[in-house]
């Protein structure tokens, strides 16, 4: 069993949540990279620049219950804990990110982004759950967004107003309610569950238009995984600032 914090980010073979695994090693954290492409992650291994070694590849399509007890014997086997859990996987699937599409949105639409942005992480985390509470202070993010924001998506003065693909945001949304519940639910343990939103970051998701870099997008999600004792849980966070539910 390794000294140092254990933690898995899921999604971690680009984008935020590869920076997201380099950001936490150079805390000294030991990082299990998961992903589908177990190709891409041996040449991010081969290539890793962190000052901790890759404490292990996994490959993780979250939306494969078989994919998802490996992974839970794999770490329960390979090191009887996990300190942090970064929920980064995610995908929108309605093309464009200007419009409203409540009155057209498919059925299929809306059950594949939410297998992926809700179903999937949830059981994930409730997997991996009792490894995290062998941690002495485990951390689980749930990577978000503004557009799940109710109160944002309400707020036609929002600056976000015209940016409403529905299944996406609800999606983002019905995440959020699943770290109020969780965090709830764990108040009697050292366990902190919170919602970050990483920004719009240039990404494959967030397109080159977006304004912030990966690295500083990946900045919220390793503040929250390394949140000390006194680090509040059940919040919704972006670069330090709470932001409303």
């Amino acid at each position: 069993m390794l000294n140092s914090k254990i933690a898995l980010v899921t999604g971690a073979n680009r984008g935020i949540g590869l920076e997201t695994a380099k950001q936490l090693s150079d805390h000294g954290v030991s990082v299990i990279l998961s992903g589908r492409d177990m190709a891409k992650l041996e040449s991010i291994k081969a290539d890793w620049q962190g000052k901790t070694p890759v404490a292990g590849l996994i490959q993780l399509d979250i939306t494969r219950e078989e994919d998802i007890q490996a992974t839970a014997k794999h770490i329960e086997a390979s090191f009887g804990r996990l300190d942090i859990l970064v929920n980064n996987a995610g995908v929108i699937v309605e093309g464009e990110w200007v419009q409203n599409n409540a009155q057209t949105i498919s059925q299929s639409e809306l059950a594949d982004t939410f297998n992926i942005n809700l179903f999937s992480q949830i059981a994930l985390t409730q997997a991996l759950l009792p490894l995290i509470k062998k941690s002495q202070a485990g951390r689980i993010v749930n990577v978000s967004s503004i557009l799940g924001s109710v109160s944002v998506n309400a707020d036609l003065s929002s600056g976000w107003e015209a940016v409403k693909p529905f299944a996406y945001n609800a999606s983002k949304a019905a995440l959020n309610m699943f770290t109020i519940a969780l965090s709830q639910s764990l108040l009697d343990t050292p366990v902190k569950v919170n919602s970050a939103h990483p920004g719009w970051v240039k990404t494959d998701l967030g397109t080159d238009a977006a304004p912030m870099h990966v690295e500083d997008g990946a900045k919220t999600l390793v503040e929250l995984a390394l949140l000390d004792e006194n680090g509040a849980t059940g919040a919704f966070y972006h670069l330090g600032e709470t932001l409303p539910w």
